[in-house]
């Protein structure tokens, strides 16, 4: 009896395993590091039903980061489900999540997630590559803290010296890395384009692709071949204010260009980008602080009237042009 059921524990936990088979030879891997396993796709409304609408009785623990509910799949699965409160980044940029950031908690949002994609790349053993870095698979909790989310399409770099991972094109266009799109090679700097993508939808809350223009090229178009950052105040989402009072808002744009560079060699990495938007924070601090200086006796002497914002219009974040080999698109 106890023997069968050691049996059926061994077969339950192998069927649980999220990794594929570790085969090892002399204690090392044969064929590399495993793939992870397909993970289990639930939607908003079966969270919330297996959650009973994420109620009090369902809550088994709270923190700073969020909180923690326990749920049962319609599979009968006991799963623990962290709820992240305040939407997407995408939610809050356009004000479908009841509230607009404005610069610090922009910049603060982008260093959580930078921090994030950093620990995969660099910190991880083996590497991850996200390979789906958008503003809706950025998550904010209570205090706005951002988390990455989303690993279906992630992949494991892998213990060799290669640097990529040859495999179909997956992801979303408009963040896709036009390197990857063209070889097949999935590297780390492949999350950096994406990431750099994000920033500037930070900058101007424009999806990545408005109105048929990436928004790569329309920012390129904006600040034109002398680097001109004036044309850049054009599109640059208008709930920001002043672009004089955004400190660091130039170093911000080169940072975020330098990430969607053409060659992926020619682009940051993760961790450099986690130094320099730190940086950056620091001048938003002291331009707050000349600010709030400068402007205390005329306080609250008026108020900003309803605000457009190109994201509010329903448009597509996945191009309809004819791509040369299966891919696999997501929006």
């Amino acid at each position: 009896m106890a023997s069968s059921l050691g049996q059926q524990n061994a077969t339950r936990a192998k069927h649980s395993n999220p990794f594929a088979s570790w085969a090892l030879d002399n204690g090392s891997i044969v064929g590399g590091v495993p793939q992870l396993k397909g993970a289990r796709w639930c939607s908003f409304e079966e969270l919330k039903r297996c959650t009973n609408n994420f109620s009090e009785e369902n809550l088994i623990g709270s923190g700073g980061y969020g909180q923690v509910y326990k749920g049962t799949l319609d599979s009968g699965h006991v799963v623990a489900i962290k709820r992240a409160q305040q939407g997407s980044l995408q939610d809050n940029l356009t004000g479908k999540a009841g509230m607009r950031l404005d610069w610090v908690k922009r910049l603060s949002a982008a260093l959580d997630s930078a921090k994030g994609l950093t620990y995969m790349h660099e910190l991880a053993n083996p590497p991850i590559i996200h390979r789906d870095i958008k503003s809706t698979n950025i998550l904010l909790d209570d205090n706005l803290i951002a988390k990455v989310a989303d690993f279906g399409l992630s992949k494991l770099l892998g213990d060799d010296s290669k640097g990529y991972v040859s495999t179909q094109v997956k992801g979303t266009l408009g963040y896709m890395d036009p390197e990857y799109y063209m070889t097949q090679q999935l590297t780390e700097k492949s999350d950096v384009y994406s990431f750099g993508v994000v920033l500037l939808e930070l900058l101007t809350a424009r999806s990545p692709i408005h109105k048929g223009k990436f928004i790569v090229k329309e920012v390129n178009e904006a600040i034109g071949k002398s680097g001109d950052r004036n044309g850049l105040y054009k599109i640059l989402d208008p709930s920001l204010g002043s672009s004089q009072n955004l400190g660091g808002l130039t170093e911000f744009l080169n940072l975020a260009m330098s990430c969607v560079r053409d060659s992926g060699v020619e682009r940051p990495k993760m961790g450099e980008v986690v130094r320099e938007i730190e940086r950056i924070i620091d001048l938003a601090v002291l331009s707050l602080d000349a600010e709030s200086a400068s402007n205390f006796s005329s306080q609250n002497k008026g108020e900003v009237g309803d605000l457009y914002h190109p994201y509010g219009d329903s448009v597509s974040d996945v191009s309809s042009l004819t791509l040369p080999f299966e891919t696999e698109l997501r929006r």
